[in-house]
């Protein structure tokens, strides 16, 4: 009979997980509903800034803003890796985490040195382990996300790289795909890319500004590099939300098929203690 409590309590036990991992589940997709309404608001948001920039820029040559003008080589590369601050959401913050570190492999393979700021728990647990002497900057416990956020993060990469401290700074997060697919990627924020090969910037400027274009850009240039970052932090709260809410159903299946096979098992050796047992009883009677 001691096997059979041990198993009756085992499925206690997994029942209760299950209660959990049905919770946090619900909570998960709660979260993801309003998570992805403000990243789907955002991107054109941020689509719209950036190609903004990209024309003001290209028609105010002489009026260049310091994180426009590239520096002449690039010695120190600055990587933002985003993560979560929590767990439980499958292989959302390793295959982030992973491609972060071709990342770095791919910038020390040209010769540049690499600082990380790291925005999560998981990122700052990370590299704290592999990489402490690297670490620049780092962001852990910050909730859900507001523009406070982006603004700090930015105000301190943008001085860094006026100061010359960094020659580059790419970005490293996971791209809200779908609820069922998050793609991490690496962009290059600063210096602020250039319109890419083959498309040709207007020739003209479509539209009259004030004030100056140069306090134009020192107003609009900051600005576009915060929704920059605050986008891609909304990426990572999505998906972050949408890798547990998988995460915790695909938990919860399991333990339904480890109920049922324990539910067989506790049969079994209910059934067997029963025939010893007769079998005990008629071989005394038989006996007597």
């Amino acid at each position: 009979m001691a096997g059979l409590r041990d198993i009756k309590r085992r499925i206690t036990s997994v029942r209760k997980t299950q209660q959990i991992t049905r919770a946090m589940r619900m909570v998960a997709a709660a979260k993801l509903r309003r998570a992805q309404e403000a990243v789907l608001a955002a991107r054109p948001y941020a689509m719209r800034m950036a190609r903004l920039l990209i024309e003001i820029a290209h028609a105010q040559r002489p009026a260049e803003h310091p994180l426009l003008v590239p520096h002449e080589r690039v010695q120190t590369a600055e990587v933002v890796v985003i993560t979560s601050d929590r767990g439980l959401a499958g292989g959302f913050n390793s295959n982030v985490l992973k491609h972060a570190q071709r990342v770095i492999a791919e910038q020390e393979r040209r010769g540049h040195s690499v600082v990380l700021t790291l925005v999560g728990r998981k990122a700052v647990d990370f590299f704290k382990r592999r990489r402490p002497g690297q670490i620049a900057q780092t962001y852990a416990g910050l909730g859900e996300v507001r523009l406070e956020h982006a603004a700090e993060i930015t105000r301190r990469l943008a001085a860094r790289y006026e100061s010359g401290e960094v020659d580059e700074v790419i970005l490293v997060v996971s791209e809200f795909v779908s609820p069922l697919s998050q793609l991490p990627r690496d962009v290059q924020i600063l210096p602020v890319p250039k319109p890419a090969e083959g498309v040709e910037p207007p020739q003209e400027q479509p539209f009259e500004s004030e004030p100056a274009s140069a306090e134009l850009l020192a107003a609009l240039v900051p600005k576009g590099l915060e929704v920059v970052v605050l986008r891609a932090l909304l990426e990572n709260q999505a998906g972050e939300h949408a890798a547990r809410m998988a995460a915790m159903e695909s938990a919860t299946r399991n333990t339904e098929e480890m109920i049922g096979s324990l539910t067989l098992q506790f049969n079994r050796a209910r059934q067997a203690a029963i025939t010893r047992e007769l079998v005990e009883i008629i071989t005394g009677a038989e006996a007597l």
